[in-house]
């Protein structure tokens, strides 16, 4: 898929032109419902890095949404371009994660992102990143708080989701997607309102605590062959 240059500069390093380039980018966000309606196909991505870090390894799995049986996964390899450094997740894993969307048999019509969407400093997340980038609907899938906090206690039956905010403005939910353990964080990366982001989790949640299509491409993404 070709990439436009401003999404994706060489790594000079420096974070602060990224961060920078990541408060720009975070303006092409569209938070609005623009999936197609019933959803036929949904994917996952993960990524996971090899040979001490020089290796980039994204998983792709696509499903069917109506029954989650797996249509197709892939696995890409690449370079990694850039050291690990936090809240930059999308300028490190968005090439591998492009090539693995390019190799799938037909594009989703909703991507779920093992990463924060809105829910980040800057409210571009590796989620957003992805969704401008390949202008796919798309949901960040993450395991623990990157920033913001929640007013309100989250309740423990299975499905109860409650706001994330950062300050005043809400920049994703906390979402209990299974009873006894850690609530998830959801948020819109691209093309998905808010308010249809935690909805959307449940729907594709089945007894795991995360979303069928982050769990399989997380298992895929750790796996050595």
């Amino acid at each position: 898929m070709p990439l436009q240059s401003d999404m994706l500069p060489e790594w000079t390093g420096s974070a602060t032109p990224l961060r920078e380039l990541q408060e720009q980018l975070a303006q092409r966000v569209l938070l609005r419902d623009g999936f197609p309606k019933p959803i036929r196909t949904i994917a996952g991505f993960d990524v996971g890095f090899e040979d001490g870090g020089a290796v980039t390894r994204a998983a792709a799995v696509l499903l069917d949404a109506d029954t989650l049986t797996v249509i197709d996964h892939r696995i890409v390899r690449l370079p990694t371009r850039m050291p690990y450094v936090p809240g930059l997740l999308g300028f490190r894993e968005l090439p591998a994660m492009l090539a693995a969307l390019d190799v799938l048999p037909l594009r989703p019509d909703l991507a779920f992102i093992d990463g924060h969407g809105t829910a980040h400093p800057r409210r571009f997340g590796s989620a957003c990143h992805f969704g401008v980038a390949a202008d796919l609907p798309t949901i960040g899938i993450g395991k623990s708080i990157l920033t913001g906090t929640s007013r309100l206690e989250l309740h423990a039956m299975r499905g109860a989701f409650t706001p994330l905010r950062d300050g005043t403005t809400q920049i994703g939910w906390l979402l209990r997607s299974k009873p006894g353990v850690h609530p998830i964080v959801v948020s819109p990366g691209h093309r998905v309102a808010m308010a249809s982001a935690p909805g959307l989790a449940m729907q594709f949640t089945t007894r795991y605590r995360l979303p069928e299509p982050i769990r399989l491409a997380d298992r895929l993404a750790s796996q050595h062959d």
